[in-house]
């Protein structure tokens, strides 16, 4: 890998990386079976540095803000490599967002560029507002010939002759713009420095270097802090190659594992979860003695690999399992959200370790990983190299506020001094996240600080704590909630846990499931009980990393349901 400490910025740090491994494969793009563009890195900057220079003939100028609103393709990671050439601040956005909320964010980061899809472009452009924008160069991708621009240029023809100017950029330098929440309410652009992200690569890659020739899949949403770091930042500096797929249906995500020989992934919780019970559905289907003889050799494996794993050993054991996976998978990447220890120690007793992570985008990606130094499926690892944690104001169970100093920490929130004067105090980034550190330096988390709720009795409970208890249930997805937190009332002492539920489709609630509820409740302290669920027949509100908004949920079902909804448990 190039050594990071030498360099001052991103767009410095990937041009010698394009020409220190020039024959060697950076980039695949996949739709479906179908592989639509291969570039080695020699590849990649021919296609780059034409893009440069035409931005650069078009008066962007080193620190204009330049969006881009794409979903995982070859075009982002080029366009976003030519913005950093020419010296510009990046504002990834969610390409899942609606036009307005586009439009919202594209004039609160004061984007004059943007490089974005054509059908997201042809809708932004149908929004109210559109007449409003202040944009002052828009690239398209893959417009049809016929199609109605608006204005904007096409990405594929937006090239100059010539060699584009490098702007080299100071460390302390913005590099991004990142929005670490939709735009319900305040937008908080987190302000990323070139430091931070090049502070954060060295960090990680110490724990898990990628070398040429190694491949990771990305399927996280590269505007996401974790895939623009380990999908991108990550992988280019060290030679390796990035696999993009431009669908996301299980089959054909399953079948580049193994046409791409795939070594590493991220994958958010919910996705992992998916995974583990399609596997254990594939067990269930084995013959009776099949399925005995597997279940010996995961347990040969778990009692070898108990310290650390071993990839080479578990692949001869269970060879099947790994050949799913294309045979030469490393190690898969999750964070974000609360992840079930038990979801962990399941892959690990395959040979397949995840580490777990902690992370947020105001600290550039992650602050703790666990590094298989022993495995631990209980915590989200110790902090990286550099990051300093601490716990303020903990309780007698040790459970406080995460606080965290590092060189990763964003250096403010675009245009609001006031709620970066509240995130950072004297140097150290307050994080809303609840956790302790157990004996060993292990960081351990209980839920956001917002969502704590405490019973009449005095007792804190962490709605994520409980939701764990009840993973696995046979429905599409629940979640915690305290009945006064959907329908606010002065007396607290009628505080109630509810399970809101989002049953499958064609799915009852029958006898089976009601009962499954209730065994699992009995395994709850009384004080932390739900005493009722609810139906709810929509998708819950989630973010890019699939974390649900919880506020954004309990203010729709309060909208359109009452207490008398729930059903007593």
């Amino acid at each position: 890998m190039l050594d990071l400490d030498r360099y001052s910025c991103l767009g410095g740090a990937l041009r010698d990386a394009l020409d220190q491994w020039p024959n060697e494969t950076c980039l695949i793009e996949s739709d479906r079976d179908h592989e639509k563009i291969r570039l080695t890195y020699s590849d990649f900057k021919a296609h780059a540095l034409p893009l440069a220079r035409a931005l650069e003939d078009a008066d962007f100028h080193p620190g204009d803000h330049a969006a881009i609103i794409m979903a995982n393709q070859s075009k982002w990671l080029i366009s976003a490599y030519s913005i950093f050439y020419c010296g510009g601040v990046l504002v990834p956005l969610d390409f899942k967002l609606t036009p307005l909320e586009h439009l919202q964010l594209l004039a609160h980061s004061k984007s004059k560029f943007l490089i974005v899809e054509y059908h997201l472009w042809r809708a932004i452009t149908q929004a109210p507002d559109f007449k409003n924008h202040l944009l002052k160069t828009v690239l398209v991708t893959e417009a049809p010939p016929s199609a109605d621009l608006a204005g904007a240029y096409r990405w594929e023809i937006f090239r100059r002759k010539g060699e584009p100017e490098f702007v080299k950029r100071d460390r302390a330098d913005l590099a991004c713009i990142v929005y670490s929440s939709g735009t319900g309410g305040r937008p908080k652009g987190c302000c990323l420095t070139h430091e931070n992200y090049l502070e954060q690569c060295k960090a990680l890659i110490s724990l898990f270097p990628f070398q040429p020739g190694n491949r990771y899949l990305s399927i996280l949403p590269t505007n996401h802090a974790i895939d623009f770091m380990v999908g991108f930042i990550g992988p280019f500096v060290c030679g390796a190659c990035v696999v993009h797929l431009r669908t996301l249906r299980p089959e054909f995500v399953r079948n580049a594992f193994v046409n791409y020989h795939i070594n590493y992934v991220s994958l958010v919780p919910m996705v992992l979860k998916n995974l583990e019970r399609g596997l254990m559905a594939n067990f269930a289907l084995l013959p009776p003695v099949k399925w005995l003889a597997l279940k010996g050799l995961i347990a040969v494996n778990r009692a070898l690999t108990r310290q650390s794993p071993n990839v080479k050993l578990s692949r001869s054991l269970l060879p099947q399992v790994h050949k799913g996976f294309g045979g030469e998978l490393q190690a898969m990447f999750t964070g974000g959200a609360f992840m079930d220890a038990a979801t962990l120690q399941f892959f690990f007793d395959l040979g397949i370790p995840v580490a777990n992570g902690y992370g947020l985008t105001e600290a550039g990606t992650a602050l703790t990983l666990n590094d298989f130094n022993p495995f631990r499926a209980d915590t989200v690892g110790k902090p990286l190299p550099g990051v300093q944690l601490r716990i303020l104001s903990p309780d007698s169970e040790g459970i406080g506020e995460i606080s965290a100093k590092s060189k990763t920490v964003m250096s403010h929130y675009f245009g609001d001094p006031e709620l970066t004067a509240k995130t950072i105090v004297d140097g150290w980034l307050l994080t809303g996240d609840l956790g302790r550190f157990d004996t060993a330096g292990h960081l351990q988390l209980f839920g956001r600080k917002k969502n704590m709720i405490v019973t009449p009795g005095g007792k804190n409970i962490y709605p994520e704590d409980i939701e764990s208890i009840f993973d696995g249930i046979a429905v599409k997805e629940f979640c915690i909630f305290a009945s006064n937190f959907i329908w606010p009332v002065k007396d607290m002492t009628g505080e109630t846990l509810l399970l809101v539920l989002h049953l499958e489709p064609q799915q009852d609630i029958g006898t089976q499931l009601k009962e499954e509820i209730i065994k699992r409740n009995r395994l709850l302290p009384d004080f932390k009980r739900v005493s009722g669920y609810l139906l709810w027949d929509k998708d819950f509100f989630r973010t890019a990393s699939m974390k649900i908004k919880r506020e954004a949920l309990a203010e729709e079902i309060r909208r359109t349901s009452s207490r008398a909804s729930v059903c007593e448990i």
